[in-house]
């Protein structure tokens, strides 16, 4: 009984190992060779605020990419965004204020699950400008911001 339960088992793990991702065979690193490293920023299923994010809507996949410089002391125009987006501040600082007041501030290096369907502005109060790289996920046909779009 064992050994036919091993028979059966042992292919089947060999095929897992050969999935993707389930097995990997890399060449050996060489002395002072840099290593890849991915280092993951943040997983979310909530904005900054706190409120859950909504369903993804119905329709053509639409993924865009914006990186955006804000001039120290500029201040973005109130806006909305109808469609999920995540960032990363790259460099300088920005602060980000909800329509009720909610205030959150970044730094270099941050990552932001923005708000959807609020109506927020950033403003950058440092001396430098704000780099922000910003990934929307919406649709075909559906605007990425409401309001002035940066």
């Amino acid at each position: 009984m064992l050994k036919h339960a091993i028979r059966i088992i042992a292919p089947i793990g060999v095929i897992l190992l050969l999935q993707s991702g389930c097995a990997t065979v890399r060449p050996r690193q060489q002395a002072g060779e840099a290593r890849i490293v991915a280092k993951e920023l943040i997983v979310a299923t909530r904005s900054w605020d706190g409120k859950p994010l909504p369903a993804y809507p119905q329709g053509q996949p639409e993924v865009t990419i914006r990186r955006i410089s804000i001039p120290a002391g500029a201040r973005l125009d109130p806006h909305r965004h109808p469609v999920i987006n995540a960032g990363v501040l790259l460099s300088g600082q920005l602060t980000v204020v909800s329509a009720d007041g909610k205030t959150l501030h970044l730094k270099a290096g941050d990552p932001v699950v923005e708000l959807v369907d609020t109506q927020h502005y950033g403003i950058n109060e440092g001396n430098v400008a704000a780099e922000i790289m910003v990934f929307y996920a919406g649709i075909v046909g559906t605007p990425i911001a409401v309001g002035r779009p940066h």
